[in-house]
């Protein structure tokens, strides 16, 4: 019986643990190693969109994870008066795209993500990196505090601070500061009804979404100086959005100075050259870690990961799959950030009447800029979902990356 070959995946985030189920479930040994104390993320919610809920199909999870979509009839984008400026129907996301748009809590991904793996698999506060890449005669080499292991592949998830990256790509410049920086909280609010919004104000955005358990995520952005901090937090968003249209201000209440995580946003402004050297590949942000506009970051991960899997034996053709769409949505988002984020007074009422006028006009126009992202598939055919049954098939179209049902 041939041996099973053994892959080591550094950092236990999402694209990691991922990446270990997708290789777990095609016979791989996987070793995870998550420098953090636990697996409990830092954050608080994400939102999977069609194409990472078809990856999520790959490794079994695909159904569970739309089970907990909570997003009812229209959403859209408002102004801190609290007029829309254009309105979303989840129903005709859902039937555009071939399913919904799923919002929950990161730490209900990560441990649904953990479940799919065998006991001991996950190894905690273990920080790692790579010594030795290796190539095709030799084992990748990882370093940890207590030891040295050998690996034919090194999955490098280790987020966008990656200590991976630079061993793999000494030249390359890093990370750049976004210019803005962002708040993010979960709370529960009692007697809370509202549709999903995003709003849109000077150089300052907030979001809020209600959560199939009750509870509602709500996050915020602005324009700051890179790494200033409030002594309180929630005193700084109440200055900032206090004075905004409801649910707003109840979120706000509701939230208590601890509840508010703040990170500064930071991207990858010049791609790399490729997204493995030797026996290493890189998934999520510590390859293409992008501003959040677009809400891609945790959904190309999992791209990364399923893709990867199918790729193992064939790094190059992994880079080559994944750095023209992840590029050109990383630079997508930054583009997004620029326009949510405008601070210039004429800018804004252009850009509002122009949203405005497209929503009644063309509303359709919406939904299409978001095909070449939600009509994504992974590779791995057929997808075992009650979304798309076994036995249907769907073929991707290779220019574009969009996928079409056959019947």
């Amino acid at each position: 019986m041939a041996q099973s070959k053994r892959a080591v995946v550094i950092g236990g985030g999402i694209g990691g643990l991922t990446a270990a189920a997708a290789l777990h479930r095609s016979g791989w040994d996987v070793t995870v190693l998550e420098r953090a104390p636990s697996l409990e993320p830092v954050g608080a919610a994400i939102s999977l969109a069609p194409n990472s809920l078809r990856a999520l199909d790959v490794i079994g999870l695909g159904d569970e994870i739309r089970d907990l979509a909570a997003w009812q009839g229209d959403g859209g984008v408002r102004t801190p008066s609290g007029r829309w400026l254009s309105r979303t129907d989840a129903d005709a996301v859902a039937a555009r795209f071939g399913g919904p748009l799923v919002l929950l809590h990161r730490a209900t991904l990560i441990n649904s993500l953990a479940a799919l793996l065998p006991s001991g698999t996950v190894r905690t506060g273990v920080a790692a990196t790579v010594t030795d890449p290796g190539d095709a005669g030799r084992p990748a080499r990882v370093a940890t505090s207590d030891d040295e292991m050998e690996a034919d592949l090194v999955v490098a998830a280790d987020g966008i601070r990656s200590a991976v990256r630079p061993v793999l790509f000494a030249d390359h410049p890093g990370t750049v500061y976004s210019g803005f920086t962002t708040w993010r909280v979960v709370v529960p609010v009692p007697g809370a009804h509202f549709a999903s919004h995003e709003t849109w104000g000077r150089g300052r955005i907030w979001g809020s979404h209600p959560l199939k358990d009750g509870r509602v995520y709500a996050y915020a952005a602005a324009i700051t100086p890179a790494s200033e901090r409030a002594p309180d937090e929630k005193a700084e968003l109440l200055r900032r959005y206090g004075d905004w249209h409801d649910p707003i201000p109840a979120i706000l209440a509701a939230a208590r100075p601890e509840d508010v995580l703040r990170h500064d946003v930071h991207h990858i402004a010049e791609p790399l050259p490729a997204y493995h050297r030797g026996r290493v590949a890189l998934v999520g942000d510590a390859a293409h870690a992008m501003p959040p506009m677009l809400g891609q970051g945790g959904n190309q991960a999992i791209e990364d990961a399923v893709v990867l899997a199918h790729h193992c034996a064939d790094l190059p053709a992994y880079s080559a799959a994944r750095l023209p769409r992840t590029t050109a949505l990383a630079r997508q988002a930054v583009q997004v950030a620029r326009l949510n984020l405008m601070t210039n007074r004429p800018g804004i009422a252009v850009r509002n009447t122009t949203l405005a006028g497209l929503s009644k006009v063309a509303p359709a126009l919406f939904l299409r800029s978001f095909e070449a992202i939600a009509d994504w598939g992974p590779p791995q055919q057929p997808y075992a979902s009650r979304q798309n049954p076994a036995g249907k098939q769907l073929r991707r179209t290779p220019s574009e990356g969009r996928l079409h049902r056959t019947r």
